[in-house]
């Protein structure tokens, strides 16, 4: 599942650990999953793609690596805190969460009603904080951890078209502040990565249009398509401690969007 054949750095800490990844079924999610598998952790996942994340499951594992799939939908809290908890029994203490689920549909202004408004926080914000809510105590019996949060540059480039989708993202950025503000006495890390336009299967088959592409070339620094497995690297950092001193950030990964 990478998509880049280049070398790649290896975090030591990162062996053994237990790590937490939602929407690690597929896309970024995907290649975050793939890499922290190669890295030696004990990997959970949750998504709500069956097929492909089952395939994932036996792909990593039939390589040697140790990987748990956990199906749920992450609109339910209830099945949410299920899926950690078996995760949970699985593999040991949670050290690592990648809050990656996400889902960036479209939509009019005019036609968003107070059900999609929170059905699209509760897809795209509100799992973060029930999520990192599950594991946090696990970080605190242990004085260490890490949170990654997973934000968008949508709103901070004024993207149109799905202000639902914007709103809950920037959220990202406020809930990540002030659980590294809370938490940064136990050790406890916690970040955010904000994603460009990253070119995963659902992106080039919905989106990418001609005249997208020529706009994203145009204002974009690097002159070239973003990867998955680009911000999976990213992802690896922030989570190790080769990382020790860093909280309370958000990171871009954008490739110089002006």
């Amino acid at each position: 599942m990478t998509n880049s054949p280049r070398a790649i750095a290896t975090y030591p800490d990162l062996k053994d650990k237990c790590v937490v990844i939602t929407g690690g079924g597929t896309g970024i999610g995907a290649a975050i999953t793939t890499r922290f598998a190669e890295q030696g952790a004990k990997v959970g996942f949750i998504d709500i793609k069956q097929d492909e994340s089952k395939e994932l499951e036996s792909s990593l594992a039939a390589s040697g690596h140790q990987v748990h799939f956990e199906h749920a939908d992450l609109t339910s809290i209830d099945a949410l805190r299920k899926a950690i908890a078996n995760v949970r029994a699985a593999f040991g203490p949670v050290a690592v969460l990648i809050n990656n689920a996400a889902h960036d549909q479209r939509h009019k202004t005019e036609d968003v009603t107070p059900e999609y408004w929170d059905e699209r926080f509760a897809v795209n914000l509100r799992h973060q904080f029930f999520a990192a809510q599950a594991v946090l105590p696990d970080m605190v019996a242990a004085n260490s951890g890490s949170i990654i949060n997973f934000g968008s540059t949508s709103w901070m480039v004024g993207q149109g078209g799905m202000a639902a989708y914007t709103a809950a993202k920037s959220g990202v950025l406020g809930l990540t502040r002030s659980l590294a503000r809370d938490y940064g006495q136990y050790n406890i890390r916690v970040n955010a990565i904000a994603p460009g336009w990253i070119m995963t299967e659902r992106q080039k088959t919905l989106w990418l249009t001609p005249e997208g592409d020529k706009e994203l070339m145009s204002r974009q620094c690097l002159k070239r398509h973003l990867l998955p497995d680009e911000i999976a690297r990213a992802t690896l950092f922030f989570a190790s401690d080769e990382a020790s001193a860093c909280t309370n950030q958000q990171y871009v990964v954008d490739g110089g969007w002006i």
